[in-house]
């Protein structure tokens, strides 16, 4: 298979799976495999990247790092091929559960420690998870929608995705109804694909013709289109509740300027640093059976930090 390779500070980008298998590349150093389901180009793996050649590059380890952009089959090939290049570790996301508990097992088999990120499977055996819990994430929306007062009983809440059916939606989704079942709150799961432009033009017609009383996220690209949506359909900011993710720059300026009234921040760089972390402590004997959970809600009055990293 052909592949795109970009040398970037040290670190081994792959744009797509089916990579050759390169071991040790240097004697002495230690290798790890980081896998992610998500697009190079996308800004929450641009900000995860650079924190994982940052840890790379502080722990003086060989990272191969590769995006599969959504593609399972891509992803599942380059785990695979990963797993036969016997390195020191492997860290990958789990875009649906079930994905990989025959390529964990075969690591496992062969000694090879393995940590998701990002999206978790904890059912497969895997050794450790950095990021956040996604049913808590849909939780902890739901709460506060509800405990600010800002939905009630008979609402129908608009609920956005990029990717319906994917397990962030689902894991999402459990946690919101969770909260909002028992209140007699309803919520309308809609696709919105994966096209910058398409997000905006379905939110705005799905905003035209149901006008729901509040909004939450569910992805980063659809939180981003928040302002865009509202400015399109004429709705001022912080007339309509919104919740949601929080890792985008735009969604940030949004918190900002009263678009969103609280969302959901991933430390994205320490994403992509922990689980290069936790791989060396692995790989240097140590156990790390524990969750490193990257999650937390900021609004207007907290957002300062974040809008100072993106400057940067």
């Amino acid at each position: 298979m052909m592949k795109t390779v970009l040398k970037l500070a040290g670190v081994t980008l792959i744009a797509c799976a089916g990579f050759v298998a390169q071991g040790h590349a240097q004697e002495g150093k230690k290798t790890f495999y980081l896998l992610s389901h998500g697009g190079p180009s996308d800004a929450f793996w641009l900000d995860w990247n650079a924190g994982a050649q940052s840890a790379c590059e502080q722990l003086n380890v060989t990272c191969q790092i590769s995006f599969s952009g959504g593609d399972m089959a891509a992803q599942k090939e380059a785990l695979n091929s990963a797993i036969a290049a016997a390195p020191d570790g492997i860290a990958t996301t789990s875009a649906q559960a079930g994905l990989w508990t025959q390529e964990v097992k075969a690591a496992k088999d062969a000694g090879i420690p393995i940590v998701f990120f990002n999206t978790d499977d904890p059912d497969t055996g895997r050794q450790a998870y950095v990021g956040a819990d996604l049913t808590q994430a849909g939780v902890t929306w739901a709460k506060y929608l509800v405990e600010n007062k800002l939905v009630k009983q008979g609402d129908k809440v608009f609920l956005p995705v990029e990717v319906p059916g994917a397990s962030y939606q689902q894991l999402e989704t459990s946690g919101i109804a969770s909260v909002f079942d028992p209140l007699g709150i309803t919520y309308d799961v809609v696709d919105a694909g994966t096209d910058p432009a398409g997000i905006i033009a379905k939110m705005s017609d799905y905003m035209l013709a149901n006008n729901p009383p509040a909004i939450i996220a569910l992805g980063d690209s659809v939180a981003a289109a928040i302002k865009p949506v509202f400015d399109n359909a004429g709705i001022a900011p912080g007339s309509l509740p919104v919740v949601g993710w929080g890792n985008a720059k735009e969604t940030a300026e949004a918190v900002r300027d009263g678009y969103f009234k609280a969302a959901a921040w991933q430390y994205p760089s320490a994403q992509g640093f922990m689980p290069v972390a936790l791989l060396n402590l692995a790989a240097s004997g140590e156990p790390i059976g524990y969750d490193v959970q990257t999650f937390s809600l900021y609004d207007q009055a907290s957002v300062d930090p974040i809008l100072k990293l993106y400057s940067k």
